[in-house]
């Protein structure tokens, strides 16, 4: 069993991505994520590995995207301004179907708002951060550990649908530090890319890799082609977590750093005799709908608590569909909700219902 080594989320992401085989990572700084770049500024040279810190965030993204067209694991990472820089090349890669990993350590705004904790990217993942018809896979650890490990399966899982991934957290998990494990058998190797522009001695045909489609039905019929996999990926890769769900008659649906608030408003709630219950969303998109329609005629009520005004609790009230309540409680700007907040929103729903 591999040693447990104390790591702070941002270098703990980085050091991730070499696990999972990434050799190339092009980046800028922004608090508060600039310790991922500086973790990879100190260990890829050490690896015979590519670390460029480029002049913004859009040449960044741009050098990702020539990395992945040669068919090696790349990745950047940013904060939420750098973020909106990066929007349009991010369209370029999902619309060349190419894969490629995107770390967001979410602060607060908008603007330039401030460099505390925040949720309020969510639309932003969720609803394709650039423009046209297209989805990333989004995944939001709640620890440092799932840090590591959501990053080394963002790798695997935008090779495997050749579509760009995003870790969606935020300033707290990315400067706390926690125990976390490495383990190398947890890593998938990166499948065969015979599309990559690696060269070919003459030996196939030229591969030509683009987002650009001059007959409007040609790219009518590839952008429906590509949501036939998004379906195929929505019934097959939702990650959650169920909390204290078998006998809940409240459900608090939260994700990353807010839902380590709301498990211990959990369970402060039962011991003074309230049945409430968590479903954490691990993959944000695809949303997990699933385990909250398993549980509507269950329940009375649902809450949906964010570091945000209300962005995922549309999800939420996506999938109930008007058959239950669904309350928010939120703070936004940087202030992070407490347990006792939230056990206090509750109890106001069991004294409603």
């Amino acid at each position: 069993m591999p040693e447990k080594v104390l790591m702070k989320g941002n270098e703990a992401a980085a050091e991730a991505a070499i696990l999972a085989g990434c050799r190339h990572f092009f980046g800028y700084p922004i608090t508060p994520q600039t310790e991922i770049a500086a973790h990879m500024s100190n260990r890829m040279p050490k690896i015979g590995g590519i670390y460029l810190q480029a002049e913004s965030e859009i040449g960044a993204i741009n050098m990702v995207l020539g990395a992945s067209a040669a068919g090696v694991r790349t990745m950047t990472s940013s904060s939420s301004p750098g973020i909106s820089l990066k929007a349009e090349s991010l369209s370029y890669l999902a619309g060349s179907d190419l894969p490629a990993v995107l770390v967001n350590i979410q602060r607060a705004g908008p603007g330039l708002g401030g460099i505390q904790p925040s949720q309020a990217d969510y639309w932003q993942a969720t609803r394709s951060s650039g423009h046209g018809d297209y989805k990333m896979l989004v995944f939001a650890p709640s620890t440092v550990q799932e840090m590591v490990d959501l990053v080394v399966d963002a790798f695997y899982l935008s090779d495997k649908y050749r579509m760009p991934a995003m870790i969606l957290s935020d300033g707290l998990l990315g400067q706390m530090m926690e125990p976390v494990v490495f383990d190398e058998s947890k890593v998938k190797k990166a499948p065969e890319k015979p599309w990559a522009t690696c060269g070919h001695g003459d030996k196939r045909e030229h591969n030509i890799i683009t987002s650009l489609f001059i007959d409007p039905y040609d790219l009518d019929a590839v952008v429906k082609a590509r949501y036939e996999r998004y379906e195929h990926i929505k019934e097959n890769e939702q990650r959650y977590e169920e909390y204290c769900t078998k006998d809940a008659d409240i459900i608090v649906v939260s994700y990353g750093a807010s839902a380590r608030i709301v498990r211990s408003a959990v369970d402060a709630a039962r011991k003074e005799g309230i049945k409430a219950g968590m479903i954490r969303p691990i993959s944000v998109w695809p949303f997990p709908d699933k385990p909250i329609l398993s549980k509507i005629n269950d329940v009375k009520a649902f809450l949906c608590v964010e570091m945000s005004m209300g962005q995922m609790v549309d999800d939420v009230r996506l999938a109930v569909n008007g058959k239950k309540d669904v309350k928010f409680f939120g703070h936004t700007g940087g202030v992070v909700p407490t347990p006792s907040e939230v056990l206090e929103e509750i109890k106001k729903i069991n004294r409603g219902a």
